[in-house]
């Protein structure tokens, strides 16, 4: 399955990216890029030590908790965009985090030095080799690493359930593209996207709500 920033709103998480283009009141640039990093290290850090502070404040809702049961009876792969660790705490074994995620802490000199960190990040933080520490975040403009490995999973669904996502962020919503023939198709949102593909069956919910609907509908 494929979840995105609807299923965390319903905990209190907010959503990437307002209307007027803004996260949280900042230009997304500023705080969402490599950029941004460079121009300004103490904004971006503060940024995500808020972020990671409401993480840790919020739980799991019931679409969390629904989607944690649904291990019982089916093999659930998570691959989601949001940064938060709800579906961990929720109970989800399998959650391939696309974008990064809030609770952990990069080196910037070596990407292969990942920390756990669920405190702030603060300018002097170092990594093992000396390098400052930033956000695990895939920022605007760099690779998107573990997309190869959501590819795959895709590519082996026998059903595919895409929750919360508006299917706008590439390349997470050309994911959709290569399930295979047999790949039964499900979008669980209140707002469908209009360039749906047309196999796919419609479940107009929030999360917490349509899980329900769609385990009814696959049992």
């Amino acid at each position: 399955m494929i979840s995105g920033a609807g299923i965390s709103a319903e905990s209190g998480i907010s959503t990437f990216r307002d209307s007027n283009g803004l996260w949280e009141n900042h230009d997304i640039m500023e705080v969402a890029s490599f950029e941004g990093w460079l121009k300004n290290q103490n904004l971006v850090l503060n940024f995500y030590n808020q972020r990671r502070s409401q993480v840790l404040q919020c739980q799991p809702n019931n679409g969390h908790l629904q989607l944690s049961a649904l291990e019982k009876m089916f093999d659930v792969q998570i691959i989601t965009q949001n940064v938060d660790d709800l579906h961990e705490r929720a109970g989800s074994s399998k959650v391939l985090h696309l974008h990064g995620e809030l609770l952990k802490a990069r080196s910037t000199q070596d990407d292969n030095l990942v920390y756990y960190w669920d405190k702030d990040i603060q300018i002097g933080d170092l990594c093992e080799k000396g390098s400052q520490l930033r956000p695990h975040i895939v920022w605007f403009g760099e690779l998107v690493p573990l997309l190869d490995k959501a590819l795959e999973l895709v590519q082996e669904a026998d059903i595919l359930l895409v929750v919360g996502t508006s299917l706008l962020v590439y390349p997470a919503a050309s994911l959709i593209h290569y399930t295979p023939a047999h790949c039964e198709k499900y979008i669980l949102d209140p707002n469908i996207p209009d360039n749906l593909p047309k196999k796919f069956k419609v479940i107009k919910e929030k999360a917490s709500i349509g899980i329900e609907q769609f385990k009814a509908q696959v049992l």
